[in-house]
């Protein structure tokens, strides 16, 4: 009986050390390592970030390995975060994996970390799992990222639309943190728009030509709202943090629906999908499902698991890389910024 296709994938982008193994696109383990230590900064330190890979990065791959029950021998190749993210973070990853490529003479593949977003609907807990079909757009979210992309294929992707100025990440831990809740503010956010109402405050909305996004506009929009209520009442965040949340999301997902919308009538596709760390919110994740539904258009929505940073993502789009016979030279460097 052949062996098939095993990958191992590693993810050290920002702050969450991961390994993943797949064999044939289908999924054996998926470990994640979260770094606690940036909570009381309230945002990512990178030389924290890096430091706390180096003492993750061999235990989480162990541990991948022995749960996904393969030997390292018996891996086809090592896919890796190349970019973009913080480089520090990155090079921990990228020269980990290719000690290991070497060791174990597999070769090394690299992977977009925005790629690996896009493409995490093909990862499969059994073959027979449901998958997107080509082409399809991708509506990409996350804390650095809103971008609306067509996927022709795994290798043949085009951004029609992306933010010019903050993501919808960023809108939503800004405004958290304004609002005196902790990082990271996003999931507060959602947890307190289940309770409040979404039609008690009115922020503003951009007026942005084509598919690209903004949303400095709503965050300051959001700061000035605040900061004329405080005069007058002190405690006005504190007693209305719920319908603030629930505004604030119910905002948000209009922008983000506003250009989708768009999107969708000028190609025509007929399948849609969203990913990043934003698509892990409730309201979008509704939001979507229920849009999706009423134009009868496929929806895929992903499992939360596979929403933040994770390897197996990085797996599967090392894994289509693989097929097609694109490896990486050790020769390359990480990188910081890239886009789709």
């Amino acid at each position: 009986m052949a062996q098939g296709i095993t990958i191992l994938g590693i993810e050290s982008s920002c702050d969450d050390t991961s390994a993943a193994v797949i064999r044939d696109g289908v999924l054996l383990s998926n470990v994640i390592a979260s770094q606690s230590v940036h909570e009381e900064y309230g945002g990512v330190v990178p030389e924290l970030a890096s430091r706390a890979h180096q003492q993750n990065i061999v235990p989480v791959v162990a541990t991948a390995l022995r749960r996904a029950g393969i030997d390292k021998r018996e891996l086809s190749a090592i896919a890796f975060t190349r970019g973009p993210g913080l480089l520090g973070s990155l090079l921990v990853g990228t020269s980990f994996a290719k000690g290991l490529s070497l060791g174990l003479r597999v070769p090394i593949v690299d992977v977009n970390h925005l790629h690996g977003h896009v493409l995490s609907h093909f990862v499969r807990r059994e073959p027979t799992d449901r998958v997107p079909r080509f082409p399809y757009l991708c509506l990409l979210i996350s804390g650095g990222n809103s971008q609306l992309i067509l996927v022709k294929s795994a290798a043949e992707m085009e951004v029609l639309g992306r933010t010019i100025d903050d993501a919808a990440g960023e809108a939503f831990d800004k405004c958290a943190k304004i609002m005196g809740l902790p990082y990271p503010g996003g999931p507060q956010i959602d947890r307190l728009a289940a309770e409040g109402d979404a039609t008690r405050f009115k922020f503003a909305k951009p007026h942005i030509a084509g598919l690209d996004y903004s949303f400095s506009g709503l965050k300051t929009s959001f700061l000035y709202t605040l900061r004329d209520a405080v005069k007058a009442e002190p405690d006005f965040v504190e007693r209305n943090r719920a319908d603030l949340a629930a505004s604030l999301q119910k905002t948000i997902i209009d922008i983000l629906l506003d250009k989708l919308a768009k999107a969708v009538d000028a190609t025509g596709v007929t399948t849609v999908a969203i990913g990043g760390g934003v698509s892990a919110n409730s309201g979008v994740r509704a939001a979507v499902a229920a849009f999706c539904e009423e134009r009868g258009i496929e929806a895929f929505i992903p499992e939360r698991t596979f929403t933040t940073d994770n390897a197996a993502m990085v797996a599967i789009a090392g894994y289509f890389k693989y097929l097609q016979g694109e490896f990486c030279p050790y020769s390359a460097a990480p990188y910081a910024r890239v886009t789709v």
